[in-house]
Parts: C-alpha cells; sequence; structure tokens
C-alpha cells in the first residue's frame, strides 16, 4: 500500500520536483510516506533562484535609498551609518526568511523606523509572511509593518517627495506585495487541493475496479458452481447404480463407467477455472439454464430485434466440440460488446466474429466504427469491460479492447480451447 501512495504522488506531479517549491515538496513527500518524520524543508532549485533574487531586490533598493542619505541635510552623520549598517544586515536576513518568516517580519518592523535602506527587505518580509503563514497572523503583522510608515516619514522627511505623496507610494508598494504574496498563496492551495483530487479520483476509481473484479468473480462462481453440482450429481447417480447392482449387464457398466469418466473429466476442467474465486452464496440464480457459444445466434437476433445491426461470422470447426466453460465465457464476451456498443455507439453496424479450432484457441472479435455525432457519456463506463478481462484471464485466456485508427472501437479475446492431449 505504502508503494500505491508513493506512485500516486509521483503522478500527482510528473514535472521535475526542482521546479517546486520546498514547502510543496515537502507536502508530498508527507503524503506519499506519513511515517516519514517532517523537518525543516531543503531548498530547491526554484527555492534558490527565488532567494537569490529577492536578495538581489533589497540590495538594489537599499543601494538606490543610500544614494539619497547624502541629500538629507539634517540627517547625522552617525544615523546615516547606523541605517546603512541596519539596511545591510537587513539585506542578509532575506537569506533566513523561509526558516523563520514571522520573526523576520516581526524584526522588521523596528528595523523600518530606523533604516530607510531596508524597505526592499521589509516588502519581501510583508511576502513572506502572507505567502508561508495564516491569513489572519500575516494581516496583523503586515499591517502594522505598513502602519509605522507614517511615523518614519513624519521623522525623516522624504527630500523628493511630500509627505502625502511619500505615503501613497508606499501604500501601492504595499498592496501590490501584499496582492502578489496572495496570488501565490492561492496558486499554492490551487495546486495541493488538485492533488487531493486526483489521489480521490484515483482511489475511487481503483474501488470501483477492484469491486468490478470482484463482482465479475461471483458471477464466475456461481455459473461454476451450477455446471459442478450438476455434473457431480451425475457421476455421483452413476456410480451408486454401479455400487447397488454390481451384477448389471457388462453394457450398461460400460456405459455408466464413461458416463462417469465423462462427468469427473469436465468437473475437473471446470474445478481449475474457479480455483481461487469466492463464491458468492446467492440461490437466486440457482439452476438457471448457462448459455454457450451455441446462443450466439440468438443472441445476435435478439439484438437485431433491438434495433441494433450486428453481423455474426462463426468460423469454428467443430462448434458441438467446444468446451462449455469456454463457450459460456465467448457468449459474455459478445453479449458485453454488444451492449458496449449499444450504449456508446448507437445506430452504428457491429461485425461479431469467432474463429477457432481445438487447441489453437477460440478468438472473438467484435468490432463497431465510430458513431455519427455527439454521445452522451454513459455513467460507469468501463466496468462491464473490466469484470471481461477478468473472466478470461481465470479461464487462462485474454482480453484486450481499445479504439481503433478510423475511430472505432475493438473487444478481442481469446480464449483456450484444450483437447484431450492436453489435459
Amino acid at each position: 500500500m505504502k508503494t500505491v501512495k508513493q506512485d500516486r504522488g509521483t503522478r500527482a506531479f510528473a514535472g521535475p520536483r526542482w521546479l517546486l517549491p520546498s514547502a510543496v515538496v515537502a507536502d508530498l513527500e508527507m503524503d506519499t510516506d506519513p511515517t516519514k518524520a517532517r523537518g525543516r524543508p531543503r531548498r530547491t532549485a526554484r527555492d534558490w533562484l527565488v532567494d537569490f533574487t529577492a536578495f538581489f531586490v533589497a540590495v538594489v533598493v537599499g543601494l538606490l535609498t543610500a544614494d539619497t542619505l547624502d541629500q538629507s541635510r539634517d540627517l547625522p552623520h552617525s544615523l546615516a551609518v547606523l541605517d546603512q549598517i541596519l539596511g545591510a544586515l537587513s539585506c542578509a536576513a532575506v537569506w533566513l526568511r523561509r526558516r523563520w518568516p514571522v520573526g523576520f517580519a516581526v524584526a522588521m518592523i523596528p528595523v523600518s523606523l530606523l533604516s530607510a535602506t531596508a524597505g526592499g527587505a521589509g516588502l519581501i518580509s510583508i511576502f513572506t509572511l502572507i505567502v508561508h503563514r495564516p491569513l489572519k497572523q500575516a494581516g496583523w503583522i503586515s499591517a502594522v509593518s505598513l502602519g509605522v510608515m507614517p511615523l518614519f516619514y513624519w521623522m525623516r522627511p522624504d527630500p523628493d517627495l511630500p509627505y502625502f505623496g511619500a505615503l501613497l507610494l508606499t501604500a501601492v508598494l504595499g498592496a501590490a506585495v501584499v496582492g502578489w504574496g496572495l496570488f501565490v498563496r492561492a496558486k499554492r492551495q490551487l495546486m495541493l487541493s488538485l492533488r487531493d483530487r486526483a489521489h480521490r479520483a484515483e482511489t475511487e476509481a481503483q474501488l470501483r475496479a477492484e469491486q468490478a473484479q470482484r463482482l465479475a468473480r461471483e458471477a464466475i462462481a456461481r455459473e461454476m458452481h451450477d455446471v459442478l453440482a450438476h455434473r457431480l450429481t451425475l457421476l455421483s447417480v452413476h456410480a451408486g447404480a454401479l455400487e447397488f447392482r454390481p451384477d448389471a449387464p457388462q453394457e450398461e457398466i460400460a456405459r455408466a463407467a464413461g458416463v462417469i469418466r465423462e462427468s469427473a473429466h469436465e468437473a475437473l476442467q471446470d474445478l481449475r477455472e474457479i480455483i481461487g474465486v469466492l463464491r458468492a452464496g446467492d440461490a437466486d440464480d440457482k439452476g438457471r439454464p448457462q448459455p454457450t457459444l451455441g446462443g450466439l445466434d440468438a443472441l445476435a437476433s435478439e439484438s437485431r430485434e433491438a434495433g441494433m445491426k450486428v453481423t455474426l461470422d462463426q468460423r469454428v470447426t467443430d462448434p458441438a466440440a467446444v468446451p462449455a466453460s469456454t463457450g459460456r465465457t465467448a457468449y459474455r464476451i459478445a453479449q458485453e460488446a454488444l451492449t458496449n456498443a449499444r450504449k456508446h455507439a448507437p445506430g452504428t453496424e457491429v461485425s461479431v466474429t469467432v474463429t477457432g479450432a481445438p487447441g489453437d484457441g477460440l478468438t472473438v472479435r467484435v468490432t463497431n466504427p465510430a458513431p455519427e455525432g455527439a454521445v452522451p457519456h454513459v455513467p460507469g463506463s468501463g466496468q462491464g469491460l473490466i469484470g471481461l478481462t477478468e473472466r478470461a484471464a481465470l479461464t487462462g485466456g485474454t482480453l484486450t479492447h481499445g479504439p481503433l485508427d478510423d475511430g472505432g472501437f475493438e473487444v478481442r479475446a481469446w480464449l483456450p480451447w484444450r483437447t484431450e492431449a492436453t489435459l
């Protein structure tokens, strides 16, 4: 089960992991292996690129702001030096934003009151906080961080902009950073939600497939039980007659022995097919007649009466010698294929071809061309084919299905036709 979860996590994001943020990769690893201890995620190549870009932007903003410090005549030299030192430390702290986003953002609040060169790092701290932390917590800290800007410009007026102009520019930059952070956050949440939806869809599909296989096994078990019960009862009756009439004529003894031998032989053949199949125990179908290969003509006629265009081509050497179990399986395959054609390609001509010989196996091929116009989707499609594949596998055969080059559809099955020499 662990391997299945790992495969699902891999299929959910088939692209290179280095293109994803480390936080998303960590969630994927926890999903595929819940027992793995969760620590601080390692940076991916994308993270290194983003962090270097953030550091570069913070340094550029700091250098551009440092050039304007000389224009402030009322700014003491010691305060200008302190401003640049705090700006440099803030730029270096950008590399720690993933590890301590809250601490970094809170530390930048007092730094923003003392250092103009730390403005770029302050905006990056707000962006990181919104992306990586809950919105309520990030909203309060971001509001305080941007709310101290009026006090900063009151203490240190901008030499090029009026007071309200500087506040407007700061508000626009802050809104842009907050909006971009919300966009990145929403994109990551969408990515993780799509992953969860893909996992749920795969789980549901697997459960439907398992259920279809189980139902097919139960149906086969019911049919096999009916046949075995009949043959074993026949064997028991003739064996009992021999036991109670040991003085019977030689011809009757030979005939009874032949019946016992044939019944045991056919019962053994059917028993091989049902090994490992759980019987459903439904008594409603007990004793009902089972279809055989000879019933294909009636099946085709019934389909024609229902309005389908069906052509049946049987090229089977000695049809009477086809084993009953093989004939039943061939009948069910043709029946399900005709049903699928009626649902998914209404109005098209369906071709059913059955060929085979003893020792070579029995081949059933059902094809139909592409339907004219759009066909509405049928819920639960494909479950019957899953059951047929399981049925064919249990008889030792194979079944394949899929679209043709001209847009049609084909169901092809090969079933073993054993002779007495191969039993």
